[in-house]
């Protein structure tokens, strides 16, 4: 997540990061990671890009982390619809090729966003370990992975970094 370039995503025309919040912002059982967070949303609202959290967790536990950093989010978004997606991209009124989703996981993050139309970047999660309920959806990542022939996590390198 930390190495998207906000110079990259300006040029690609992104007006908003649309993120997951455990394991793609913050490491979901360490908040140490939160002052990394608070920089790259500096980063990118230097660059005029608005980051806002879109979460399955509910507004008491994404608030606690997010409100000391004036980050918006949207909670409860029900990932893998594209709902949240949508209603926080029109409420912004953006048009769909001006808003990445990104996230850690296929089966929510990243069909949340491709059915509500965004761009989507897939990224590495912050740590190995997960959430129980996380879990679930990687024993069903790793079937889906399998029957399209990839035997390891998917990398993603298409000039979003610098270097």
């Amino acid at each position: 997540m930390y190495n998207l370039d906000p110079v990259k995503l300006n040029e690609m025309g992104i007006k908003a990061v649309f993120s997951d919040l455990d394991n793609t912002l913050l490491a979901w059982n360490k908040f140490e990671t939160a002052k990394e967070m608070d920089n790259f949303n500096k980063k990118l609202a230097k660059a005029g890009i608005k980051l806002v959290v879109i979460s399955n967790n509910n507004a008491k536990r994404v608030g606690k982390v997010l409100n000391p950093y004036h980050i918006d989010f949207v909670a409860k978004s029900r990932k893998p619809l594209p709902f949240a997606i949508t209603r926080k991209r029109e409420e912004m009124k953006l048009a769909k090729d001006q808003v990445m989703m990104v996230g850690d996981q296929l089966i929510t993050d990243m069909q949340a966003g491709n059915l509500a139309g965004v761009e989507t970047v897939l990224v590495k999660p912050l740590v190995e370990t997960d959430k129980w309920n996380t879990r679930i959806n990687r024993f069903f990542e790793k079937i889906i992975y399998f029957f399209l022939g990839l035997s390891h996590r998917v990398t993603f390198k298409e000039n979003l970094q610098n270097g």
